[in-house]
């Protein structure tokens, strides 16, 4: 029998799960106002100022911490790699929320815990029994449901589609850098800076052939997207350390509910019964997979 919970437990228990679910909240925000700019802005451009508005949050939050020597790095070909996965992740994300319906976009987003787990059998050498590599094809028909290829009229675009499963591919292999930077010790704030600092320069470089001026409404929206981002990262962090990733995990979902709202608000979105099928079908998936971690993590 398990002990009792203190009553102080409860209560860092459920802040933690209210903050999980304010910055899938703000996440979503960050998601329609890359929707709003409507492509007016190159991908290299948005991604540019994604990182370096969220710049100045992230350096008070290193501040906060411990001060400038967090930025010293014991693992800086693991962040080089964090870098690169973690910038195709917001290409894929961000070119999703562009093309893509947003309730879409993030449901396909949600592939990302089955390519962990394949990934994490083939570099991390970990043991995936049956019932896990069960829930990735089964995750993988949910997005053969919402994307419908082959069905005249009714099939999503190859392009945007793929693009989503790359980003989440990329969100994946910086997962598993990350894991292992944590392993070795690096500071949380250490790989959220140095994650941030690389891409503004990568896409910076990116960005003097492209450059677009953008108008003031899109300036509004790309300072949105930086500050907003970061405000959600600061929230998610908070969460995770006040409560167990088992017990927050699944709160994550919480973000296509807000995406669902924002589409039907904002754009008139409104996803089909074959839609909602996909849907549950991917979260499902990725919430039995979590299932089984935890069930795991218990017996280990």
């Amino acid at each position: 029998m398990s002990p009792p919970i203190s009553a102080q437990t409860l209560r860092a228990r459920q802040r933690a799960i209210l903050l999980v679910l304010a910055s899938s909240g703000t996440f979503t925000i960050a998601a329609a106002a890359v929707k709003a700019l409507q492509g007016a802005i190159p991908m290299a451009e948005l991604v540019l100022f994604r990182n370096l508005f969220a710049l100045p949050i992230l350096f008070l939050m290193m501040l906060r911490a411990g001060g400038l020597h967090l930025l010293r790095t014991r693992a800086p070909l693991s962040h080089a790699v964090r870098t690169l996965a973690g910038l195709a992740g917001m290409v894929g994300a961000f070119s999703g929320y562009a093309m893509l319906p947003l309730a879409t976009a993030t449901a396909l987003g949600f592939t990302m815990p089955l390519f962990l787990t394949a990934l994490s059998v083939l570099f991390l050498g970990e043991k995936v029994g049956w019932r896990r590599w069960s829930a990735v094809v089964v995750g993988f028909l949910g997005v053969l449901i919402v994307a419908r290829p082959g069905m005249s009229g009714a099939a999503l675009p190859l392009v945007p589609v793929l693009l989503v499963l790359m980003g989440a591919l990329g969100w994946a292999v910086a997962m598993m850098s990350i894991r292992r930077m944590g392993e070795k010790g690096e500071h949380g704030v250490t790989i959220v800076l140095w994650f941030a600092i690389g891409s503004a320069v990568l896409a910076g470089l990116a960005t003097i052939p492209v450059w677009v001026t953008p108008t003031p409404r899109e300036w509004a929206l790309l300072v949105a997207i930086g500050v907003v981002s970061a405000v959600a990262q600061l929230l998610m962090t908070e969460a995770y350390r006040r409560g167990e990733p088992t017990l927050l995990a699944p709160f994550e979902y919480s973000a296509l509910l807000w995406t669902m709202f924002f589409a039907a608000v904002i754009w008139g979105e409104l996803p089909g019964a074959l839609d909602v099928l996909g849907f549950a079908v991917l979260v499902g998936a990725g919430l039995f997979i979590w299932w089984r971690e935890t069930r795991r993590g218990r017996k280990a």
